[in-house]
């Protein structure tokens, strides 16, 4: 009787065991917890720690300390990490469809923008399609705003400021509008803009105005011309194979409270970027905005963008780029 009772603990304390067992979720982020995507996966976690009982437990390591955006599409890929945030244009070399949000001037106002990311559109279900052959797929997407330039002693106005320039870039497509422009791109991650800047690495930065005031670039540029040429679009991604892993119900959960963060912070982009520019004044920037004049003269130097981008994503560049068009 008595091993009986003893066999009957021991196999209770191995089912309590089982039904505390956690699901670890760590996710990579380039930018500090503190930028407005480090606050927004601060809500995801929060919202899918409570959704499913702590079932999941998501980590977030920010600040790029334990990859590089330039580095989350391989790991997340590979299994190394069960999830990580990029910027969309890192997944170009893979699935260069993704770049149509680097178009100059495509989607440059919020409208555009929302039309396009909505889910089931061509554009956001097309770039879905071609990230999840890299092994991750998309969780939800993360706003980041519209591209700026930075620069110091005076604003880059037009195609002709730009001419000789090392100019920062994050990705391939906006690397070629440079060079359409006459400048010269270089490839520098987000987080190591600020040092690039501080040593004249570069010239003329190019981020989202959110950055600016998230890593505090007023303390080595101080003119932000407002160019809008780009939308920049981050993902939350997660390994396919660590997905299927999960039950349906934890799918579920995971992808409610996905739903939910992605809204929160779209939402809430039109603010976040007044605020910085906000920042960004308080703290001695000059903002310039274009004139149509300006404006003009950026898109008449474009065209040659538009043709490479059409070379390298073939049927399904022309399907979103119509679909954005639209």
């Amino acid at each position: 009787m008595l091993k009986q009772v003893i066999g009957a603990a021991i196999g209770l304390a191995v089912m309590s065991g089982a039904a505390q067992a956690t699901e670890k979720m760590r996710i990579s982020l380039q930018l500090p917890l503190t930028s407005h995507l480090g606050q927004n996966l601060s809500l995801f976690e929060k919202e899918v720690e409570e959704r499913t009982g702590g079932a999941i437990d998501v980590e977030i390591y920010d600040s790029a300390t334990l990859y590089k955006d330039k580095e989350v599409p391989a790991a997340v890929g590979s299994g190394a990490i069960e999830a990580g945030v990029a910027s969309l244009t890192r997944y170009v070399g893979d699935a260069p469809v993704v770049d149509v949000f680097y178009m100059p001037f495509l989607l440059n106002s919020e409208d555009k923008v929302r039309a396009a990311v909505a889910k089931g559109s061509p554009v956001r279900t097309t770039i879905e399609d071609e990230v999840a052959k890299t092994g991750g797929q998309i969780l939800y997407w993360q706003a980041y705003g519209g591209a700026v330039m930075l620069s110091n002693g005076g604003p880059i106005k037009t195609p002709e400021d730009l001419k000789g320039k090392k100019v920062r870039v994050f990705g391939k497509t906006l690397g070629d509008f440079v060079t359409a422009a006459g400048g010269a791109p270089t490839l520098i991650s987000g987080s190591e803009q600020y040092l690039a800047y501080q040593r004249g690495t570069v010239d003329v930065g190019m981020t989202g105005v959110s950055g600016v005031k998230s890593r505090k670039l007023w303390e080595v540029m101080d003119t932000i011309t407002v160019t809008n040429h780009a939308d920049i679009e981050f993902v939350v991604v997660v390994n396919t194979d660590w997905w299927n892993g999960l039950s349906e119900e934890l799918q579920g959960q995971v992808s409610e409270a996905a739903e939910v963060a992605q809204a929160d912070v779209r939402d809430r982009m039109s603010q976040i970027e007044a605020d910085a520019y906000a920042a960004a004044k308080e703290n001695g920037m000059t903002v310039v905005e274009l004139s149509d004049e300006d404006l003009a003269a950026w898109k008449a130097v474009a065209q040659p963008v538009y043709d490479e981008y059409l070379a390298a994503a073939g049927d399904a560049g022309q399907t979103v780029l119509d679909a954005a068009g639209k």
